[in-house]
């Protein structure tokens, strides 16, 4: 005997609220236990264990979920620290003489630094007017003096 309203081929699906594009949430997986706990069919009521094992299935999930976000956040307070060591890295060379390899023609360039930003998550040094990323850097220190040609 069956009571109608009670049971569907799918009792699941059919009690899931229609959200396009979107996950099922704990309230709604409460709400969803709620309603089966109300609709069951009182001649073969839900086993305990099988309430038991989707909530620890929630909760492993909802855990999951957390570490996950958590990890995200670390992710970006790295990449943060690192933008600030960049930056601050660079900025000890401010006023120094700098060896570089010229980001046009490919040859060793001896500039004082002048100013340091941040560009596209890398350092860039302002040396002589011109924009040096910091990874251009081969040397610091005093240029070499020119000898005359003999």
């Amino acid at each position: 005997m069956e009571i109608n309203g009670t049971h569907s081929s799918d009792p699941i699906s059919s009690l899931l609220p229609e959200k396009q594009g979107s996950s099922v949430g704990k309230n709604d997986f409460m709400n969803l236990l709620a309603t089966q706990l109300k609709n069951q069919d009182p001649l073969e009521p839900s086993k305990n264990d099988e309430m038991l094992a989707q909530l620890a299935q929630f909760s492993s999930l909802e855990q999951m979920q957390n570490l996950n976000d958590n990890i995200v956040g670390l992710a970006v307070l790295q990449q943060s620290n690192a933008l600030m060591q960049q930056l601050t890295d660079a900025s000890a060379l401010m006023g120094k003489d700098v060896q570089y390899t010229h980001p046009d023609t490919g040859e060793d360039v001896w500039g004082q630094v002048q100013s340091v930003r941040i560009v596209d998550g890398s350092a860039v040094l302002r040396i002589g007017g011109q924009d040096v990323p910091l990874t251009s850097v081969t040397e610091i220190g005093t240029p070499p003096d020119p000898t005359p040609a003999p």
